[in-house]
Formats: C-alpha cells, structure tokens, sequence
C-alpha cells in the first residue's frame, strides 16, 4: 500500500473511524497515539487493519486490569513501539515514547533527581501486595522511566511520536524537544492533551514540525512534514482557546 499515513489522536476505546479512514485512504501505516482504553483484547477491536497498526500506549492504559490486558496481553502488544524504532513501509523510520512523567518517578519540568532510574529498581520498592506482574504498580506501566528514554536517545528516527506533548505546549515539556533534536527526528505528534494547536511558528526554532492530534481525530502527515487533518478531533473547537495560551506562554519565553 503506498496510501498516506496516519496519526491517530486518543481514541478512548472507540475504533470505527480509524479503520474507515485507513480503508477508505488505503492508509500504509496507521500509528495510535495512545489511550486506546480497548474494550476487547487490541488485535480484535483492529482485526480489519491489525497489519497495517502501530501504536503507543498512554496513562488511561493501565487505569484498570482490563485495559492493561487488552494491549499488553494482546496478538498486536508486539506492535507497541515504546522506547523503540521501527521502519514502515516507505521507510519512515518512527520512534515511540508511550506513557506519561509522573512526579512520583522523574518529572523533568522539576530539578531534582529521579527517585527511581527503571521499572525494576522501582519494583524493589513497591510492596509485593501492590505489584502488578511481580514489578511496579500496574499504574506505572505507563510511566516514563530515565533509562528508558536515556535508550531511545541513543537511536536515530525520522519520527518521534510521544503520548506526552513537546515544549511548545505550555503542558509540555522541553525535553521531548531535546529528544526529537538528537534523534534527528524532523517530525512530532503526540496525542494526551486532546487539542491540536498551531505551533508552525515554533519549528526553525525546534528543529522540528509539531503537530497535536485531537481526542479521536486523526491526522495523515508525509514526509516533508506536511500534515492534512482526516477527522478533526472532537474537542478541537471547544479547546481552540488553549491556543491562545500557547502564543502567550511562547511570548513569556522569548
């Protein structure tokens, strides 16, 4: 298939319009962007375009047991590409970086050091009653841990796709930038906020072209970074003054 590829922002459970427009545009690749929250285990909710899936996952994934199973128990969990690099069909090479930075982990908007480096060394301080698959609390299967994305800072990728949102978001954080920048990514999406703002204005500065995708709004983006809104994201509207914020946020920076 040599159709565009799309971006999927979190879909919350609900999975109709992301195998509809991957038919109907005969999609090569379709990345999710985490909270896919499925009902079902992951490759039936996608069974009509498991081929062609990837995804990562994103803090409502281990809210419950059943979200948890869905995905990491899942035929497709393979297709997770957290803290990895894979290579589509026309070459993309795209990087993941599922999950969410939690305080109680590393949280680098705040100076001070990591309590914990990795899920194992957190393990040796979670009471045996509160781990979740002999490791960490299940909740912290979609943290982000320092050695794991020391890893992924190692590889090279064309693009990075995060759950959490770059600098250029006033949610964000600076250190995705830093990351796309030494993979030599010229390309970001993230999904989590459920808005999709303009950050053009951001790019020569960043090094890279930043695009959110909205709560269940799918974007296809080629590889000159150019980037077509398929489904609009259904909050898209109602968050539009978030922007406003983005523009005030960069003025108090420059």
């Amino acid at each position: 298939m040599n159709g565009p590829i799309l971006y999927c922002g979190d879909p919350h459970g609900k999975f109709s319009h992301i195998i509809d427009a991957a038919n109907e545009l005969n999609a090569s690749a379709v990345i999710i962007l985490g909270d896919l929250e499925p009902k079902r285990p992951l490759h039936i909710e996608l069974e009509a375009i498991r081929e062609r899936v990837w995804f990562i996952h994103g803090n409502h994934d281990t809210d419950t047991e059943a979200n948890w199973t869905h995905i990491w128990e899942s035929e497709l969990a393979e297709r997770n590409i957290d803290g990895r690099v894979v290579i589509l069909p026309d070459g993309t090479r795209v990087a993941g970086l599922g999950g969410v930075f939690r305080e109680s982990v590393w949280y680098p908007s705040i100076p001070i050091e990591p309590k914990f480096r990795n899920r194992q060394e957190h393990s040796e301080f979670t009471p045996q009653q509160d781990r979740w698959r002999d490791l960490v609390h299940r909740r912290h299967w979609s943290t982000i841990y320092p050695d794991e994305f020391e890893n992924l800072n190692k590889l090279k990728a064309d693009v990075l796709v995060t759950h959490e949102a770059p600098g250029y978001h006033n949610h964000g954080f600076q250190i995705l930038n830093a990351l796309a920048s030494s993979m030599g990514a010229k390309i970001g999406v993230h999904g989590h906020q459920h808005d999709q703002l303009d950050s053009s204005d951001r790019w020569l500065e960043q090094g890279f072209n930043s695009y959110g995708v909205g709560l269940r709004g799918i974007t296809a983006i080629d590889a000159q970074g150019k980037a077509t809104v398929i489904v609009p994201g259904e909050l898209d509207e109602e968050r539009d003054h978030r922007q406003r914020y983005a523009d005030v946020f960069k003025d108090l920076e420059s």
